[in-house]
């Protein structure tokens, strides 16, 4: 793309500032304009043409009607037109609302009536077979990008053909819209951050990014989808710190390294289970790349088992930072390559403004070391869920904490480390039992891959041990085997009663275990629903 920047001043109403706010898209078109800001495969982008893109694409925003406050609702996978949309809105003051393009049509529909939705941007191949999602919506335009639609629909080019693009500043980052993955029930919307943020705000942010800053002039590489707050929070800081984005539109271990090795890449955002598949492949093929460009290598989203950070940090060196959030609360703690093996086990200390207490079943506070709910403070808690009621007290209580589902506990240093989910437990012969405690004793053998355990209905014990296994490639095993294997690990009430070796866990498109989808064959003839 050409590297054009902006010239000439704005019609009215047209701008939110006389001048580019320090570290936006703006600033870095008119610093330098014509270095590239962004690779996706053999397309580069500079910032004078992102800038110049966003803008016309906000021109065209107009002139369908867009404006300030509507939610564009953009289905796509990793590409660089999804930047060049969330600049448009910030422009505008509009909304961004990216979700799974897994989902159905019918769940998409959801989604799409419950945000009202004002634009639906997609890349389906197959726009028409999508059609049941937004056929009939009250929708000011459906764009798509990247393929020839059917008439009722726009493609980009038809929407961008004759706009000539008008400068306009961004006051900041457009306001994100994220459905929670809706494993337990109707996926619910949370708006995270909006255009003017408080200071505290402000500060929690900025200690999030102090934690793990980019190094300017730094290169980033992008594998998370964007419909996950992970993914767009990785461009945002990209684009904070003027740093090149290299997007890879589908995760493949061996490519990643590929990747890392020919970009020279400096930061990455990577969920766990990408990181097993990389730690999956062969030695020989490990050490065939150069990955010493790496300085920092972030992730989070799902368990980190401890066996995998230790490998992480032999492999790529003490540059692992674990981060702990909730879509509800934003980001809560983050653990640095310095704690990683001086707290083993720990997701990290509370970010500035961030409070955390460990409460029993009945509310009472614990002490350090005692096991409960975690309930988190911080600036980003929401109060309701999009089109929901204010929340109640057993989700948010009198002081202002959230309840986010996890079980932990805290230490004495004020470290935080996660049991399990709550709903995950399981109670057998009234004991209370955490799976990711089984799971962190399996992983630890050298056949497995990844592991997830589930109760299962037990007539005696309510419930009993389940585990799911996914092996190695080329590795064998039995279920005789892991069991001996765990006997020093774990208490006996806490071995699997029966073991099943699956190819494939059941993952969501963030790589976490999808443990209904497991549960569901076991309990859908029972009283209780779990």
């Amino acid at each position: 793309m050409k590297s054009e920047s902006d010239t000439g001043s704005a019609p009215p109403g047209a701008t939110n500032s006389v001048s580019p706010a320090p570290n936006s898209l703006e600033h870095w078109a008119a610093v330098k304009p014509d270095e590239v800001a962004i690779i996706d495969g053999e397309t580069e982008v500079t910032w004078g043409a992102w800038n110049l893109e966003a803008n016309r694409l906000a021109e065209a925003f107009v002139r369908i009607g867009v404006v300030g406050g509507d939610v564009v609702a953009v289905r796509t996978q990793i590409r660089h037109e999804w930047q060049f949309i969330s600049s448009a809105l910030a422009k505008l003051g509009a909304s961004i609302l990216p979700f799974n393009w897994r989902l159905t049509p019918g769940e998409s529909r959801h989604i799409l009536e419950d945000s009202g939705a004002k634009v639906l941007i997609l890349d389906d191949e197959d726009v028409q077979a999508f059609s049941p999602a937004y056929g009939g919506l009250n929708l000011k335009a459906v764009i798509a990008i990247g393929s020839q639609p059917p008439a009722e629909v726009l493609s980009m080019d038809q929407l961008l053909a004759q706009t000539e693009p008008v400068p306009r500043f961004a006051m900041g980052r457009p306001p994100l819209i994220i459905y929670t993955s809706g494993t337990t029930g109707q996926p619910k919307g949370v708006v995270m951050g909006e255009l003017v943020m408080s200071a505290e705000r402000m500060e929690h942010i900025q200690s999030i990014e102090a934690a793990d800053p980019q190094l300017p002039g730094a290169r980033t590489m992008l594998t998370l989808p964007m419909h996950h707050g992970a993914g767009p929070g990785a461009c945002w800081s990209s684009i904070a710190a003027g740093n090149t984005l290299i997007m890879a539109r589908r995760f493949l271990p061996q490519q990643a390294l590929a990747d890392i090795q020919r970009h020279r890449i400096n930061h990455w955002v990577a969920v766990p289970t990408m990181l097993k598949r990389i730690a999956a492949l062969p030695e020989e093929v490990l050490q065939s790349y150069d990955v010493s460009s790496i300085r920092s290598l972030r992730t989070g989203a799902a368990p980190v088992p401890t066996s995998l950070k230790e490998w992480v940090m032999d492999y790529f060196g003490e540059v692992l930072h674990e981060g702990y959030g909730a879509t509800e609360v934003g980001m809560i703690a983050h653990l640095g390559p310095h704690d990683v093996r001086r707290k083993p086990g720990s997701s990290g200390k509370p970010y500035r403004h961030v409070q955390i207490r460990i409460k029993d079943e009945i509310g009472t506070l614990l002490p350090a070391g005692e096991v409960g709910a975690i309930w988190v403070k911080s600036p980003a808690v929401i109060k309701r869920y999009v089109n929901q009621p204010l929340l109640g007290r057993e989700t948010i209580d009198e002081d202002g904490f959230f309840q986010v589902g996890d079980a932990g506990r805290l230490d004495e240093d004020g470290y935080i480390y996660l049991t399990d989910r709550i709903k995950d437990m399981i109670i057998s012969g009234g004991v209370n039992i955490y799976p990711a405690e089984i799971e962190s004793a399996l992983i630890q053998h050298p056949a497995i891959q990844d592991v997830a355990v589930i109760g299962v209905p037990d007539e005696d014990l309510g419930e009993a041990v389940k585990a799911f296994v996914e092996l190695r490639n080329g590795a064998t095993s039995t279920a005789n085997e892991l069991l001996t294997f765990v006997e020093p690990l774990l208490a006996s009430y806490k071995r699997p009663r029966s073991i099943e070796f699956v190819v494939d866990l059941p993952r969501s498109t963030m790589g976490k275990v999808l443990k209904r989808e497991l549960r569901n064959p076991f309990w859908q003839n029972e009283e209780r629903n779990v």
